[in-house]
């Protein structure tokens, strides 16, 4: 858990849970949004207004107050190196002047502003040294993984409420530098980032957490992309593989009654459509789950396809669910249903948002009428209406089946 290795305020744990990050690989998992390069490590004597620079030296004067006129609280660290001292002045952020006592070194990161014709650091980003940085000038590099956490681009997290980019640039610097990988295991097998060319996890998070070079991040980047689409990939083949061990009610269907059915339709059939509902009838006639996709361009037939699919299931006792995106192809559907099954003696429901329908009508048998919802729910569960078109209103828990035996979902 962070809360283990990080000392953290209330609000810097609140912050954690709302982001939903829990422990240590989540952190590392909390990737930048862009790098900058870092600030060239400066002397004092050389420092110019305007540029942003990094500078190391010794804490030699610490001061809490507030501003004169608008009284501010105002924290003001001075800092020395060989060549001279500078101010650096933080408004409302006091903490960071107590961050490093008088004799501590610090590393400091920030804009060099002019005042009175004397320059001082405005808000700087401040980091406790144990020692001077050695002459590659990497806050990244440790005894640990020296040659390999020398980055020279500074990555930039997303920030929140009490956690700065700052702050998450400190908390993975420290994590990198643990011995944390030896505790975690890559989810790719080497075969498969020897076949692609894919860095390892440990190799992936250093890079894109310190990369020395753009490409760096880029290939990490690519790495764990590739990582989310390939346990995707597990998790639905995982899930087809529990779907094909389920046992469904057979569907069988004479094919005197799927002939009977496409010969009262107005049109002959096309040979992609005929063998698509050989396919599907099929599947239907099997104890295993059918999960088919029906792929055509607009105008191809899938339509009647999925009528006499909806037919057949029909003719052996079951219901059919048809779910549309939007209501007005949901009307659609129905219309074209009806055209379809109007000689066949079989009841037609419309469910959506705003709409509901039955064919055929009790008044005018050729025609369907609108009824209230509690009823026709009361006939889609007692199996008087074997065939329901709607949007996603057909997915929710007040609409219930007797015997539901295919669904068809148009996307």
């Amino acid at each position: 858990m962070i809360s283990n290795h990080f000392r953290l305020t209330a609000s810097q744990r609140t912050a954690l849970e709302r982001l939903g990050l829990a422990t240590e690989e989540d952190l590392l998992r909390y990737f930048p949004n862009r790098y900058e390069t870092p600030a060239h490590e400066r002397l004092i004597r050389d420092l110019q207004v305007g540029e942003t620079v990094r500078i190391t030296g010794e804490v030699t004067a610490v001061k809490i107050g507030r501003g004169f006129r608008t009284k501010l609280p105002i924290g003001e660290v001075t800092i020395t190196d060989t060549t001279g001292q500078i101010k650096a002045i933080w408004f409302h952020q006091v903490y960071l002047a107590k961050k490093v006592p008088i004799g501590g070194l610090a590393s400091l990161r920030g804009k060099v502003s002019e005042r009175n014709k004397e320059l001082y650091l405005t808000n700087p980003e401040l980091e406790p040294l144990e020692r001077l940085p050695d002459q590659s000038g990497s806050l990244f590099t440790s005894d640990q993984k020296a040659g390999e956490l020398m980055a020279s681009l500074l990555p930039v997290y997303p920030e929140t409420k009490s956690l700065s980019s700052n702050w998450f640039y400190h908390a993975i610097k420290r994590i990198l530098r643990s011995d944390y990988f030896s505790k975690i295991t890559d989810p790719i097998p080497e075969e498969i980032l020897n076949r692609y060319h894919l860095p390892t996890l440990e190799t992936a998070l250093i890079w894109i957490h310190a990369p020395r070079q753009e490409s760096d991040a880029t290939v990490a980047r690519k790495r764990f992309a590739f990582e989310e689409i390939f346990l995707i990939q597990l998790d639905r083949a995982r899930r087809r593989i529990d779907y094909q061990n389920q046992v469904a009610h057979r569907i069988s269907t004479p094919a005197p009654e799927i002939t009977s059915f496409i010969k009262q339709l107005p049109f002959p059939l096309t040979t992609a459509q005929d063998r698509a509902i050989k396919n599907i009838l099929k599947d239907l006639d099997n104890e295993k789950p059918m999960a088919r996709l029906l792929e055509g361009d607009v105008g191809s037939g899938k339509t009647v396809v999925a009528a006499a699919a909806a037919y057949a299931t029909v003719w052996a006792k079951g219901e059919v669910a048809y779910m549309v995106p939007t209501e007005i192809l949901a009307q659609q559907h129905f219309e074209s249903f009806i055209s379809n099954f109007s000689q066949l003696g079989i009841n037609i429901g419309l469910l959506t948002g705003s709409n509901c329908r039955k064919f055929p009508s009790k008044i005018n048998p050729r025609t369907h009428t609108a009824i209230s919802r509690s009823q026709l729910l009361k006939w889609v569960a007692n199996g008087e209406i074997p065939i329901l078109i709607g949007t996603q209103t057909l997915i929710q828990k007040t609409v219930r089946w007797k015997r539901l035996g295919l669904v068809i979902i148009d996307e």
